[in-house]
């Protein structure tokens, strides 16, 4: 190492002289792992990071990967909690601008904040449901634009598409209070999702790696706004209930500019929280995940022997149907979560196991709800609703299909974790494109009704 070495390559040399040090690994082993390393951080630094966040990071997620280097990350990783939030101190030459992203985001949610507060004042309650989540994405999709500095031609074609949506779901004729703008209201947001990551992956959509850390950031983005609105809610309880005891009452300037202000903003800090310390609340995924997959399990074992119980499945209700399709997505969002999280080179355990039941248990549910809506669509017709639910169902069942083999595979080691990984990423634009289908094409198909 010379002297005039950079910090970051002092830090790269002492990881990799750790590594070497450990004779079970080859030395060509010991320059792949460091030309990985490196290509881990040059990503990590595109995204914003500094190069010492950008190492410390890296080698944690190297740490998933390689028994040894996760050792290292043990050894070294309260360097990550020291810098949470605020940004280092230094001279001006060499502190992060962290004040400035800072000071950026919170403009951004001001701006949010104005933007659906004009539309609380100006829009139906029908239009406001249908518009509420376009008012507050062109703020997000210019933080990660901001961050990432994608290709020009890329962000034409992401204002583009939300403007082309935005005019779908004002200009189409839709009967007041009917099912097909209820659908658009409900689709729309996993259009925009899928553009906002497109702007995430600051136009390397087609990268696999990419792509799973975009649902990373979006399991870690939902801890983070559930944490603030917990808080927030918190606060806002003992605030109401101070004021009434001088006969204040804050309900009104609750639903016209508390809550137009901090939800949006709260989800512009959370996405700076996540992009701050990127690898902090992944320590939290497996103990999410290891709770809530058996949890989950349970749930679907007993909605099954419900809906199997339940008789004729053409009288099986619709608002359970409903239900089961919620618990489906929540099975998908569940497993996804983990499966980010997950060490890809560790051996197939328990966990994976109960993730198999998961699956298989959600496959009997999804098969059962599938024959229930193709038994009413048979009986008593086509609507809006049993279509796009059927469709969802579908997808779902192709998906969960696909995973469970995979997952089988893996856990008999006939094949590797990264197989796994892939179908995820491949398989999620799916969902978007049928959530376009429905905004675009239901309207007409069914005469807005």
């Amino acid at each position: 190492m010379t002297e005039d070495a950079t910090p970051l390559e002092v830090q790269v040399d002492r990881w990799r002289d750790y590594v070497r040090r450990h004779r079970a690994i080859a030395p060509a082993d010991v320059d792949e792992m460091t030309d990985h390393l490196r290509e881990r951080i040059d990503d990590l630094r595109a995204t914003g990071l500094d190069d010492e966040e950008a190492f410390l990071v890296a080698v944690k997620r190297m740490g998933r990967l390689d028994a040894v280097s996760r050792e290292f990350a043990r050894e070294h990783s309260e360097r990550l909690w020291k810098q949470l939030v605020l940004p280092p101190g230094g001279d001006a030459t060499t502190a992060r601008p962290g004040w400035r992203e800072l000071g950026i985001v919170l403009a951004l949610g001001l701006g949010a904040g104005l933007t659906v507060r004009l539309g609380v004042a100006t829009l139906s309650e029908d239009a406001l449901l249908r518009n509420v989540v376009l008012l507050v994405a062109p703020y997000l999709l210019a933080y990660f634009v901001w961050k990432r500095r994608p290709p020009v031609a890329l962000v034409t074609a992401l204002a583009g598409i939300l403007a082309a949506l935005a005019a779908v779901v004002n200009l189409y004729p839709f009967t007041p209070g009917g099912s097909t703008e209820l659908l658009a209201a409900v689709h729309a947001p996993v259009v925009v999702w899928a553009a906002v990551g497109v702007a995430y992956a600051g136009g390397r959509w087609r990268s696999a790696d990419r792509r799973m850390d975009f649902v990373r950031f979006t399991g870690e983005l939902a801890i983070y706004v559930v944490l603030l609105a917990l808080g927030g809610g918190v606060l806002l309880g003992l605030t109401a209930g101070l004021l009434n005891l001088v006969d204040v009452d804050l309900e009104p300037a609750m639903g016209q500019w508390i809550l137009p202000f901090c939800v949006p903003g709260a989800v512009l800090v959370a996405a700076w929280l996540v992009e701050a310390k990127q690898e902090v609340v992944e320590n939290i995924a497996p103990v999410l995940t290891r709770v809530f997959t058996p949890l989950t399990t349970v749930t679907l074992a007993v909605s099954f022997v419900v809906l199997a119980a339940a008789g004729g499945l053409a009288d099986v209700d619709r608002e359970l149907l409903i239900l089961l399709d919620a618990v489906l997505i929540l099975v998908l969002a569940l497993l996804l979560y983990s499966i980010s999280a997950r060490d890809p080179l560790a051996r197939p355990g328990v966990f994976d196991g109960l993730q198999l039941a998961l699956v298989v248990a959600a496959l009997a549910v999804d098969a059962l709800a599938l024959t229930a809506m193709l038994t009413r669509i048979a009986e008593f017709g086509a609507s809006p609703n049993k279509v796009a639910a059927l469709g969802l169902n579908l997808l779902l069942l192709v998906h969960l299909v696909r995973t469970g083999w995979l997952l089988l595979q893996f856990c008999r080691r006939r094949r590797g974790f990264g197989a796994l990984e892939r179908w995820q990423t491949r398989y999620l634009p799916v969902y978007a494109l049928w959530a376009a289908v429905v905004v675009v094409a239901f309207g007409p198909v069914f005469a807005f009704a």
